[in-house]
């Protein structure tokens, strides 16, 4: 083993979006920063996602629609969650949790700090797109959620009655308004929710690759690498690569998204991080005129146009991150979205899949290691790392440099398990 040439100011462990909010974050508090990654810049899960800065959604994975609708969905293998029937023994503590979770007292409890956490993510987001000059990737063309009959329609209310209380606009549309707003849908949907202040970007690849070359020309560094064990000692962190050798770091943030759990387990701290594994396809932007985010909560996907093709994509498939891809999930979801669409020209598609890291009570982990003032947690948000990454690198920053973050941290504490 060759000894380590220098000692790192902050190594972070993810090339997500998550590590490179993190690093341009502190880049510009005037930190040297390298982010070790084993396959590169926003390269995997953060590359694929549907896009969304989802701001107005503050609704805890475990809310009461979802958890009656559970039954129904699981009984589907190709339906909007599925869990392969050998993973289940392993999840089952988890489900547990995410059942937990959904009790009134905690459901509210995760509604507020999401609440709190998405105030902060779009304050932090629309400085960062200005400061790195990439605002002009930035779509504000809200997005539109569908309902099938009145009772999907009206089972959802009490949804947008939560996001109401925390000062999120929207309005309820049917007929010819609905039909403006997306024209060519089928008339299978009898009403819909226009959220105005929903945004997304036009790729999201492109859009972490760009505010990687911002953090890189405030002096952040990447080093392509496979990070197999983390340890600590009074002077900071040590990493050990793949290929045999060490680096020794002052400050170490943990942003490896579904993988994190692995390290923190090494420094002596469980928690339960699972993995909702997402499918999509991207169509030629040619496939159809998509005008903003289409949302089919009853099914579990949504569309939206980006600049480089149409994705659609979602649903949940709760298997771990060593099962390998079942891409039979993307081709459904296509073929309802060819239903809903009717017109949809299904061809030319690139299949993807990406590991969503998911806590039962849908809060990411974000503070100190309890073992070490060294180490900093930041994963596990689930469906909402593009929407919260700007934030999360921000409260980063803050932990790193003893500073007093914006929001109160304690319920996205590592010990709350």
């Amino acid at each position: 083993m060759t000894a380590p040439t220098e000692t790192l100011d902050i190594a972070i462990i993810g090339g997500g979006i998550i590590g490179i909010c993190a690093a341009a974050s502190l880049a510009e508090a005037g930190r040297k920063v390298t982010i070790f990654d084993r396959t590169g810049i926003c390269e995997e899960t953060s590359s694929g996602n549907a896009a969304a800065f989802a701001f107005s959604d503050v609704l805890p994975l475990a809310h009461k629609g979802m958890m009656r609708q559970l039954p129904k969905w699981l009984a589907d293998p190709l339906g909007p969650l599925s869990i392969p029937p050998a993973y289940l023994p392993k999840l089952l503590p988890w489900l547990i949790r995410f059942w937990r979770a959904g009790a009134p007292r905690k459901y509210e409890a995760s509604l507020a700090a999401q609440a709190g956490m998405m105030k902060l993510a779009e304050a932090e987001w629309m400085g960062l797109l200005d400061r790195s000059g990439t605002r002009s990737m930035l779509r504000e063309d809200g997005s539109l959620e569908l309902y099938e009959s009145e009772a999907e329609f009206r089972a959802g209310l009490p949804g947008w009655a939560a996001r109401e209380r925390f000062g999120i606009g929207f309005r309820h549309v049917e007929g010819e308004e609905l039909a403006a707003l997306q024209p060519g849908l089928s008339p299978r949907f009898v009403k819909g929710t226009f959220v105005p202040g929903w945004k997304t970007v036009a790729d999201p690849k492109l859009l972490g690759k760009a505010v990687w070359a911002y953090a890189e020309g405030l002096g952040a560094r990447f080093e392509k690498a496979r990070i197999e064990r983390v340890t600590t000692d009074r002077d900071g962190a040590t990493l050990m690569l793949a290929d045999g050798t060490t680096r020794q770091a002052r400050h170490l943030v943990v942003a490896a998204g579904a993988w994190s759990h692995l390290l923190a387990r090494q420094l002596g701290d469980r928690i339960p991080l699972e993995t909702e594994r997402g499918y999509n396809t991207t169509l030629p932007t040619t496939a159809f005129d998509v005008k903003r985010q289409l949302i089919f909560s009853g099914h579990g996907f949504v569309i939206t146009p980006l600049e480089t093709g149409l994705r659609v994509g979602g649903a949940v498939e709760l298997g771990g991150i060593e099962r390998p891809p079942n891409y039979n999930r993307s081709k459904a979801l296509l073929q309802k979205a060819q239903k809903f669409l009717p017109g949809l020209d299904p061809s030319g598609g690139r299949e993807w899949m990406g590991f969503r890291p998911s806590l039962p009570d849908s809060v990411p982990v974000i503070g100190h290691a309890p073992g070490s003032r060294s180490v900093v947690y930041a994963f596990g948000h689930g469906h909402l790392g593009l929407t919260q990454a700007a934030a999360t690198g921000r409260l980063i920053r803050e932990l790193v440099l003893g500073q007093t973050p914006p929001i109160d941290l304690a319920p996205f504490s590592p010990q709350r398990f």
